[in-house]
């Protein structure tokens, strides 16, 4: 009976053990088990790509699920950059960050979903508003359906770089032509 009684104990202490421990892991930003961290915007990069104050220091974002043109890609990669920081300035660059389960890029950005202060999602808007394109890399697919469907419907109604004079060249192809040195 002092067996069965002593295994429960020890059994119980390593569960709460294991509890605290996964608890005070997603307390600290920047952990794998960390699901959503809320963050100040300190710079926007391109339609895509943004800097946030994170766990005390400056982090690259990648916004996951979209590709916008890059910056030097006819007058789109400027018009890109721009609507993300009208999208960011309406909600006071206050944003709150969603990882998957690939957490970093090649280049170490986190990558995330991106939310507003009203829980509106950033990537999914730069879809609608057609200023950017589905770029989807397995396994980060949580939002894969909410993303191709915002696209379609900006594609179909010709909305930014779908319209006549939207884009030429995917930004995936750009990226080929001129390549990071």
């Amino acid at each position: 009976m002092d067996r069965i009684y002593s295994r429960q104990i020890t059994v119980f202490m390593i569960l709460t053990v294991i509890l605290f421990y996964s608890l005070c892991d997603n307390s600290r930003a920047g952990t794998k088990n960390v699901d959503t961290v809320y963050v100040r915007v300190a710079k926007v990069h391109d339609g895509d790509t943004i800097s946030v104050v994170f766990n005390g220091r400056s982090e690259k974002v990648r916004l996951i699920g979209i590709d916008a043109p890059e910056l030097y890609q006819e007058t789109w990669g400027l018009r890109a950059k721009k609507h993300l920081e009208k999208i960011l300035t309406i909600s006071n660059r206050m944003v709150s960050l969603e990882f998957d389960p690939e957490r970093r890029d090649k280049y170490e950005r986190l990558l995330c979903y991106v939310f507003t202060a009203d829980k509106k999602m950033i990537n999914l808007q730069m879809l609608k508003d057609g200023y950017a394109m589905l770029y989807t890399i397995p396994p980060n697919l949580k939002y894969v359906n909410e993303l191709r469907k915002a696209q379609g419907e900006a594609r179909r109604l010709r909305l930014g770089i779908w319209g006549s004079s939207g884009l030429k060249e995917r930004p995936c192809d750009y990226r080929k032509k001129h390549p990071r040195l």
